[in-house]
């Protein structure tokens, strides 16, 4: 006689009841219900231990997984992610794979694993008002060295009770971390070694975005500094953010976050040695760092030095012929159509180009950077400062 493949739990609660009430034997019972003793017993142990609820259908569980992952394949997914905590499943995946390991479960399952060993913590869920997306009025960057990204990180304090600003440099194009730098103070005289020797190291890029801060900008014409008017002289565009929207800078701010997270937390004892970490850092996240923008590739796969290299002397723009062409005196101002009017003493000796817009209104241009508007009346000049 064929036994019965399901039974519904009314059945074996009948069956139960009979089990109790019937005079037959429990091989005969167990004909009668159409079941095999070993199942019939099977029953009987679960409604002692569960009462009616232990007759219901259970799931089959598996005693044996074919397809779970090599414990050694776990072990070294382990000790990465303790050796780097900031870094996500698909990023462990990539340098596991670049090491050489093969047979490495999905990014999916590598998550399921960090959060079965403890490895994940639960980010809290933040409401995010939506915004309307707006056109950037940024230049795109799509080849490396097309837009150097600059900024500092927060500053904070060094064991001995000093305060370290970190100056950062990346290649906007490729994500490459070109300079981390730790600076006591965050003036020009403190930071335009850094950025030579990255012109002499890496070349000259065609433009470097910034905020609108010091020492990158000022609140002076045209918002130049002493540092972006040298940079004007070896070539370079100084590009600036809108105030209060560092999104525009996204990608190096997404940077700051992990610089933040695995250098400079917990601070060191000194300057130098904060230096030491921030060296470090940046050789992770340049060379070993998977970075889900590259396709899982690493900064300094994606990154080329520039072709442009760093003159031994700079020099003042040049001017299309378009353009009418005045020098500053020696204290910045300038002198034409009979008048004369301050300009900025950062530009003193240096000349300015003029466009004409409409009559006796001129554009004041030094190299790309757009000054003030010029309007000259009755031999009297005036500057109207734009952004």
């Amino acid at each position: 006689m064929p036994w019965k493949e399901t039974c519904s739990v009314d059945e074996r609660l009948r069956f139960i009841a009979q089990v109790n009430e019937s005079d037959e034997t429990f091989a005969e019972l167990c004909r009668r219900f159409g079941i095999s003793r070993k199942t019939g017993y099977k029953w009987v142990e679960r409604y002692e231990q569960a009462g009616p609820s232990g007759l219901e259908e259970r799931r089959p569980v598996a005693h044996t997984f074919p397809h779970a992952t090599p414990t050694v394949l776990v072990d070294a997914l382990i000790e990465l992610r303790k050796e780097r905590p900031t870094w996500g499943p698909k990023k462990l995946r990539a340098r596991l794979e670049s090491l050489g390991l093969e047979g490495l479960p999905a990014a999916s399952t590598i998550g399921e694993l960090l959060k079965k060993h403890g490895l994940i913590r639960p980010r809290r869920r933040r409401v995010v008002t939506p915004t309307t997306a707006m056109p950037s009025p940024l230049a795109p960057a799509e080849q490396p060295n097309d837009t150097w990204c600059a900024d500092f990180k927060g500053h904070f304090a060094l064991g001995d009770r000093t305060r370290c600003h970190p100056l950062t440099l990346t290649d906007q194009a490729s994500r490459y971390l070109l300079k981390c730098e730790g600076v006591a103070k965050p003036h020009e005289a403190s930071v335009r070694p850094h950025f030579e020797r990255a012109f002499r190291e890496f070349g000259l890029p065609h433009r470097i975005r910034s905020d609108n801060g010091p020492p990158f900008a000022t609140i002076g014409i045209g918002g130049l500094s002493a540092l972006s008017v040298s940079w004007i002289k070896l070539g370079i565009h100084p590009e600036r953010i809108e105030p209060g929207k560092p999104q525009q800078n996204g990608r190096h701010e997404r940077m700051h976050k992990t610089l933040k997270a695995e250098a400079t937390s917990p601070p060191e004892a000194n300057l130098a040695a904060q230096q030491r970490v921030f060296d470090r850092f940046r050789h992770e996240y340049n060379d070993q760092r998977p970075h889900e923008a590259l396709g899982q590739r690493t900064p300094a796969s994606r990154y080329t030095p520039s072709r442009r290299s760093m003159p031994s002397k700079p020099s003042s723009p040049e001017y299309p012929d378009t353009m009418a062409v005045r020098r500053l005196d020696e204290q910045g101002r300038m002198l034409f159509g009979g008048a004369q009017t301050n300009v900025s003493t950062l530009l003193a000796g240096e000349p300015v180009g003029l466009t004409p817009i409409a009559d006796d209104v001129w554009e004041l241009y030094y190299g790309p950077v757009l000054l003030a508007q010029v309007t000259l009346k009755n031999k009297e000049l005036k500057l109207a400062r734009t952004r």
